[in-house]
């Protein structure tokens, strides 16, 4: 029972920090937002976009090798081996270094093409190499100084790492804009990044040594030990396929909507992108904050509990799904008009695309989560099918459609890989039982969002008469009204139907009674 208590105790402090900080950014990501668009523009907007995407894809080298690391320290840090937990760090800093000098080869050698890269921009090469070599700077510092992060997510702690990386980055966010702002500098932003890049990075690897003081790390010793761990490369063979695919989900689209369209574009749908990853924080906020917590769970081997937590899990992100993806799709625009301006708002069709892309990724993460608790890495030809349906039909539907057809490759690597072969993985290697179960509960959960969805369209539009472009306090009172009636109804639907949501209910209702 103590460590269930821990277990929880944990999660919900990752909760709450990340619910913290993520109030502080949203307005402030706006703010700024707006602010670099007036001052420095659409085109350099997309510009350091598509340059930190480039970068992404180099992060392939680093092989999954982290995620691996997570999944190995879940039984010593169950155990409290501190010496193992020593020795699998020091591995793990002796294979960062390696990837770090990877990465700062490959950087140079990609920074050469840089002028094919980008023809004819109104932006001369200087500017664009500096951000380039300031944002490959700031990633390999990760690989050089920031190593033991790792642990603190393994061991359910994120919250640190969540409350100095988002104060440094406030403070950050901060002083570009008023660099922006006095001086329109393109030098002085990207230089305001690369500093604080560094400076984070001592400060979390001081807070580490307090919160660890007997982690006695050596990337020397790692070298040694590195044969003593075998599992680690052979997770980190899996993991690195796996890996690949989500590069590809999610850097190549600015990339492609750049190759297809114009910069211009990749600010356009980074405005809707800054929105939507906003969102998906507040999601993160209460479900990837649980990560740790089901890698714990998982190893106690306690197969019904495991199940149990599954469906829980699960029906709230649906409940939460539906509501963020609902609330996309009626306010998303009326807020661009009102944030930005009207200039700035994209075609409906891509609209409804971007919500179900959003609705597929919010939902999917319940199946990912207990996949990688189970350590079930060794599909490695879903990923590669995903890579290869993703960038086919973006690349044909970029070319024939533009920004849509690069939008329809995610979605149909996503449903066809990550909506049907992944569940049935899981629930045949994992809980071993067949995946009809899945699919009988998927089709009560997917029948509650679609009614809802429909209800709530009908009570949008007929109902409340309010004009959300018409001012912010219109749009406010306008999202409130719609997204209270699409909550109480698909909430109060799942309840009614599932076992799994009244067990959230009545735990939530047991666990604040107490408190009182």
């Amino acid at each position: 029972m103590p460590v269930q208590e821990s277990r929880v105790k944990k999660s919900l402090l990752n909760a709450r920090v990340n619910l913290i900080f993520y109030f502080l950014t949203l307005a402030l990501s706006f703010f700024s937002r707006k602010i670099f668009l007036d001052t420095l523009g659409a085109d350099f907007v997309g510009l350091t976009t598509t340059l930190q995407n480039l970068l992404g894809f180099l992060n392939l080298a680093e092989l999954g090798i982290g995620s691996a690391i997570g999944y190995v320290l879940y039984k010593p840090l169950f155990a409290h081996d501190e010496g193992k937990i020593n020795e699998i760090i020091s591995v793990f800093g002796y294979l960062y270094r390696w990837i770090g000098l990877i990465i700062l080869g490959a950087g140079l050698i990609l920074a050469c093409f840089l002028p094919l890269i980008f023809p004819g921009t109104q932006f001369e090469m200087g500017i664009i190499y500096f951000a380039y070599l300031s944002f490959l700077a700031s990633s390999l510092i990760g690989y050089f100084a920031n190593y033991k992060q790792t642990l603190l997510g393994a061991d359910q702690k994120n919250y640190v790492v969540t409350a100095y990386f988002q104060t440094a980055n406030i403070i950050k966010t901060l002083i570009q804009m008023a660099s922006a702002w006095y001086t329109g500098s393109y030098y002085l932003w990207v230089l305001i990044e690369l500093t604080f890049g560094i400076i984070y990075s001592f400060i979390l690897n001081w807070k580490i040594n307090q919160v660890y003081p007997w982690l006695k790390s050596e990337v020397r010793q790692g070298k040694v030990l590195f044969k003593k761990y075998p599992e680690v490369m052979k997770y980190t063979k899996q993991l690195f396929v796996q890996k690949i695919s989500a590069i590809v989900q999610w850097q190549t689209t600015p990339f492609l909507i750049y190759s297809f369209v114009d910069l211009r574009t990749v600010a356009f749908y980074g405005n809707y992108t800054i929105i939507t990853d906003k969102l998906s924080q507040l999601i993160n906020t209460f479900l990837e904050s649980t990560g740790a917590s089901i890698g714990n769970l998982i190893a106690e081997r306690n197969l019904k509990k495991i199940k149990d937590v599954f469906w829980e899990l699960l029906s709230l992100r649906y409940l939460i799904g539906g509501i963020i993806s609902f609330s996309v799709y009626t306010l998303i625009s009326p807020f661009i008009s009102l944030w930005v301006g009207s200039q700035y708002i994209l075609d409906t069709s891509i609209l409804i695309l971007i919500t179900l892309n959003i609705f597929i990724s919010y939902t999917r993460g319940g199946v990912m989560q207990f996949l990688f608790g189970f350590g079930l890495f060794y599909d490695t030809w879903a990923p590669i099918a995903e890579i290869v349906i993703n960038l086919g039909i973006a690349i044909i539907g970029g070319y024939m459609w533009g920004l849509k057809g690069v939008l329809l490759g995610g979605i149909a690597s996503q449903l066809l890989i990550v909506g049907i072969w992944k569940p049935y993985f899981l629930f045949r290697k994992g809980f071993k039982e067949k995946v009809k179960v899945y699919w009988f509960n998927w089709l009560i959960y997917i029948s509650i969002v679609l009614i809802t969805w429909w209800c709530s369209l009908f009570i949008a539009n007929s109902v409340i008469l309010i004009d959300p472009y018409k001012s912010f306090s219109s749009w406010t009172i306008y999202a409130i009204l719609i997204v209270l009636f699409y909550g109480i109804c698909c909430g109060g639907l799942l309840y009614i139907f599932t076992s799994s949501m009244k067990r959230v209910v009545h735990r939530f209702i047991k666990k604040n009674i107490k408190k009182i």
